[in-house]
């Protein structure tokens, strides 16, 4: 069985390598001799066209998971249509020096615990044959250093590698102020972490708008999506500063909380005022950026907001949403 997979990877890797333009499903079903045996020609049964379209799924998935960049391309009428460009999935000649290296074999150390594990192990090897010098060991020469980045979301794997090959998604989406999920059309541009959580920037088809989303909050599958981006991807440096600014790293005004004395010690550490109003209550001034509401919904009833007013009113959206369940 494992023997006939790979042939079926190969073959199918072979005919979107050599391929001028990009080959809808059923040309590839009648191309390639695994599939024809198992499911017939391309107008075949219901059944068998659905059983197809799973396997087919999983083979460019695994395509990819190995390297491979397939493209999505939509013709005029619609159809879909898949080709891999041999400039893209070209390797040049690697030189690394030592520090290089070291700097790479790090990089790989931070995903060892995260489902990347064997990912990054790989990419290791794949560079130490294109010319990693034989004499470093990426991972023994900084053994004091343990980086770790946490991966517990499972829609992770599937935004990293939708971001890679610019493949729009759609997903449900569960917002901190609503009870129920509701589906988000995307095209996704990257992946960034931020005090431990990890969110995906891009481009909101449904609001036409760049969107930030926190990634424990996506519910259920993530699933690709037909068709080119609409929006242009910008540079690293933009997609950081959109996501600091959604997950509440910029502020641009003040806010005045109330906190319980001996509690919110965060809080504390960020106040630029405090005063002590009796009571076993204290009066905090603090930097107000977009994401602050669902910072204060952690400290319960030791926070009420006194100003502004749409700060107090998003709380309590949220404190509602929560008490819905």
């Amino acid at each position: 069985m494992a023997i006939a997979k790979a042939e079926r990877l190969m073959n199918l890797a072979l005919c979107l390598l050599g391929t001028r333009r990009p080959l809808s499903k059923r040309e590839l079903r009648d191309s390639i001799e695994a599939y024809v045996e198992a499911f017939g020609p391309g107008n075949g049964t219901t059944g068998s066209d659905d059983s197809f379209n799973r396997m087919f799924e999983r083979d460019k998935d695994d395509l990819r998971e190995l390297g491979l960049v397939i493209e999505t391309v939509e013709s005029l009428d619609g159809e879909i249509g898949y080709m891999a460009r041999r400039d893209s999935n070209r390797l040049p000649p690697i030189t690394l020096d030592a520090e290089e290296a070291a700097a790479l074999g790090l990089a790989a150390k931070v995903w060892q615990q995260a489902r990347l594990a064997g990912a990054a192990s790989g990419a290791l090897q794949k560079l130490r044959a294109a010319g990693l010098p034989e004499d470093v060991d990426p991972y023994g020469s900084h053994g004091a250093l343990e980086p770790r980045i946490p991966v517990h979301e499972a829609a992770f794997e599937p935004l990293m590698l939708a971001c890679r090959d610019r493949r729009p998604v759609a997903f449900d989406y569960r917002k901190a102020t609503a009870a129920h999920p509701e589906q988000r059309h995307v095209e996704p541009w990257a992946l960034e972490c931020w005090r431990g959580h990890w969110y995906l920037a891009g481009w909101d088809r449904d609001r036409g708008a760049e969107r930030v989303f926190r990634l424990s909050r996506i519910t259920g599958k993530v699933r690709s999506r037909g068709g080119r981006y609409t929006a242009d991807v910008p540079d690293v440096v933009t997609v950081r500063e959109t996501v600091a600014s959604w997950a509440g790293e910029v502020a641009d005004r003040s806010a005045r909380i109330r906190l319980r004395a001996g509690a919110g010690y965060p809080l504390r550490a960020k106040a630029t005022s405090v005063r002590e109003l009796g009571d076993g209550w204290d009066e905090l001034e603090i930097p107000y950026g977009h994401g602050l509401d669902a910072w204060l919904v952690e400290f319960g009833p030791d926070v009420v907001v006194l100003e502004p007013a749409e700060l107090r009113a998003d709380v309590l959206d949220r404190l509602r949403a929560v008490a819905k369940g």
